[in-house]
């Protein structure tokens, strides 16, 4: 393992992160671009029912985000057969959580979603969604395990494999389920549900079968599944719980967000979703960036490289603010035209734009701050990261509710609270980083 990494490097593990994390917004997308056709409810339904989704998905990813950074540390450590350890137990520990997740969305997500959604056609479809969609839960988890595996070993290739499987897979049954083609019946947004859920699927056995054929049991003693360490899994719970807990409040305040939002009407929730659909494809490379940042950041003070971090961290910023002026000089030049892959309705166009506007901005906050975020988060001091986004997020919500509900602004205007959360999260990240208070932590 090398201490110090060259930009091309850095673009090399990056790469094929991105590609894996598109996964879940390729299938967001697909979803989004094919519901859009359907009608503003479909839209509407898919955006909730995928953030509640997402939401509960996202604690599974706090988990493996966790022991990623473990699996780092070992990895710069060269103690490789312990990462065959911690893969095993974080696949035990993967697998209970989704069985709970998978409880919690079967008796009570109708209720809960009943208590927030206005609209009763809106309310139905999402519950029509999701009666599919959970089922998708157990591979989502086991792949985030998979994927901890990958990154932390810095070996990321098979990643992108397993997103492209994924992603033709649910391109195709999108297409035939929501439509009702090649004498499949006619599903709307519950096709939707089913696609999403049989490519994770897919993806899962690809991973699978990676592991079983490749040296990866023979080098790292990986699905060997002896007897639990408890002290590891201690351990490995101390690092990933605030991280699990910060994603939980992540996804559910953006969740809440939505919610806001759908009190403003079918039509500004259909422009959101949109948006969203749009922001999240954005954001892919700056995650994968991120990701990047936290496994090398682990590895580099695993092996006492200590000084090596924060250049590191400014190399990372640098691609990710140039990549992100790139992507948003599209979104700048030609809006229109990338709005219409969602929708052919000319008011929900012409009603997107602003907030496509609006979240370039934000994109811009986010290329930096999150790199900073994901530093600090890769020291191991996962308990200030969570404080950083409690206090970051509890600001976001209050100020989306002044704007929506109290003041009323437009739609584009509620989506400013985007660069105000990023701009408090970079500021804090950027202070901690600076105090130098992670240099010695112990994982």
């Amino acid at each position: 393992m090398k201490s110090s990494y060259s930009y091309r490097q850095i673009w090399k593990i990056t790469f094929p992160i991105i590609l894996g994390l598109m996964a879940q917004s390729i299938m967001i997308t697909l979803d989004t671009a094919f519901l859009g056709r359907v009608g503003e409810v479909a839209l509407g339904a898919s955006a909730l029912g995928g953030l509640l989704y997402l939401a509960l998905v996202m604690v599974g990813q706090g988990f493996g985000i966790g022991s990623q950074i473990i699996i780092g540390r070992r990895n710069g450590e060269k103690n490789y057969r312990e990462i065959g350890t911690i893969s095993d137990h974080n696949t035990l520990i993967l697998l209970a959580m989704s069985v709970v997740m998978f409880v919690i969305l079967w008796l009570y997500a109708s209720q809960f979603l009943k208590s927030f959604i206005r609209s009763e056609a809106v309310y139905n479809a999402t519950c029509e969604f999701l009666k599919y969609r959970k089922w998708g839960i157990f591979f989502g988890f086991l792949n985030i395990g998979f994927s901890a595996f990958f990154v932390g070993t810095v070996r990321t290739r098979y990643i992108s494999i397993a997103t492209l499987i994924m992603a033709v897979v649910n391109f195709v049954l999108d297409y035939v389920l929501i439509f009702g083609k090649w004498g499949f019946p006619e599903m709307g947004v519950a096709g939707a549900g089913i696609a999403s859920s049989i490519a994770e699927a897919t993806a899962t056995i690809f991973y699978f079968i990676v592991i079983f054929t490749k040296k990866n049991r023979d080098s790292y003693g990986i699905f060997r599944f002896r007897k639990t360490d408890w002290v590891l899994t201690r351990k490995i719970f101390n690092i990933s719980g605030p991280i699990m807990l910060q994603h939980m409040i992540s996804f559910s305040s953006w969740f809440i967000f939505f919610m806001i939002i759908e009190q403003m009407g079918e039509h500004d929730l259909a422009v959101s979703n949109i948006a969203r659909s749009i922001y999240i494809l954005l954001m892919i490379p700056i995650i994968g960036f991120t990701q990047t940042t936290s496994s090398l950041v682990s590895n580099l003070i695993g092996n006492e490289e200590q000084e090596q971090v924060i250049p590191l961290i400014k190399k990372i910023v640098t691609m990710s603010f140039v990549l992100t002026l790139l992507m948003i000089a599209a979104n700048l030049l030609i809006p229109r035209q990338i709005i219409s892959i969602y929708t052919s309705d000319i008011t929900l166009i012409n009603d997107t734009i602003p907030v496509l506007y609006v979240i370039c901005i934000a994109l811009v906050m986010f290329s930096v701050s999150l790199i900073m975020f994901s530093g600090v988060s890769g020291t191991g001091n996962t308990r200030i990261t969570l404080l950083i986004d409690f206090v970051t997020l509890t600001m976001y919500l209050a100020m989306a509710y002044l704007l929506a509900v109290v003041f009323k602004t437009a739609i584009a205007g509620v989506w400013f609270t985007e660069a105000f959360y990023f701009f408090c999260m970079g500021v804090m990240s950027f202070i901690y980083l600076r105090s130098g208070k992670w240099k010695y932590k112990k994982i």
